[in-house]
């Protein structure tokens, strides 16, 4: 049977994303359903519902104007209606959000066998320390969670600038059929085997790369730069290797790694 899909978020890099997943569903019918259901937080623009465009003009004026999105994109402003049925959860929203959301999810059910994969940049803290957001939704909704990052500008991936991704999950089965839904010909995906690593990369690269806008606001040179960008990716390292179990070598060399730490530092400076 083929998988539905569910987009849970519809901002800038969730509408970028939906591109090529829209694309990729259409091509692949007999691994995916054809039709998305993508969740919109509901808002007015110019006293129009955000979804009714969407769904009518297929575009997302607000977050992502000027790129069409495929017609087989379903605006859904209802959370649990837009999940209802998914065998494939593609988490993009907020992180601070995520938590009364899938108390929802979890209340309502999920069909048996369903998977998720984060695309969400950034860590929680409790009293015991760090929390991935991928065990956020593992616990929540007691399901495999995967998770995709890399140097992905979201305005660069809707115009179809080659770029890549890492794809970290901890399930190899899982990880294929991911890639089938995410991989394109500007979009090159690749699996690693260290859903943690990838993870935290995506997290900590936003520390590294402040320090490296801190050297143009005080005048540093690109010699002074680089040393932030080497010396930061070593700490990341560092602290990935401590604090995780099972953190891989070359994670830190794929593009959820170096690649998107020099991407953001670039953006930020």
């Amino acid at each position: 049977m083929p998988s539905k899909v569910c987009l849970v978020g519809s901002g800038n890099w969730g509408s970028a994303i939906a591109r090529i997943i829209g694309e990729n569903t259409k091509k692949l019918p007999e691994t995916f359903e054809r039709d998305i259901n993508m969740w919109v937080f509901e808002e007015q623009v110019d006293g129009r519902k955000l979804t009714e465009i969407i769904n009518s003009e297929h575009e997302n004026v607000k977050y992502l104007p000027g790129y069409k999105l495929p017609d087989n994109i379903i605006a859904v402003p209802d959370l649990l209606e837009a999940v209802r049925g998914a065998d494939i959860l593609i988490f993009c929203v907020p992180h601070q959000f995520l938590g009364r959301m899938l108390v929802s999810i979890k209340e309502q059910g999920l069909k048996q066998g369903a998977m998720a994969v984060s695309l969400i940049k950034g860590i929680d803290f409790d009293e015991n320390g760090v929390v991935l957001v991928s065990d956020l939704i593992r616990k929540g909704l007691d399901i495999d969670c995967s998770v995709l990052m890399g140097a992905n500008v979201a305005n660069e991936v809707a115009a179809g600038d080659f770029c890549e991704s890492t794809l970290g999950c901890a399930d190899l089965r899982h990880g294929a059929l991911l890639r089938e839904l995410f991989n394109a010909p500007t979009f090159r995906v690749d699996v690693a085997l260290d859903p943690h690593g990838v993870e935290m990369c995506g997290a900590l690269k936003n520390v590294v790369a402040l320090g490296a806008g801190f050297c143009d606001g005080l005048k540093y040179g690109g010699n002074t730069k680089a040393a932030i960008i080497r010396i930061g990716l070593s700490e990341m390292k560092k602290f990935c290797f401590k604090y995780f179990d099972g953190v891989k070598e070359d994670t830190f060399f794929e593009s959820c790694g170096i690649a998107d730490l020099i991407t953001t530092a670039r953006r930020l400076s």
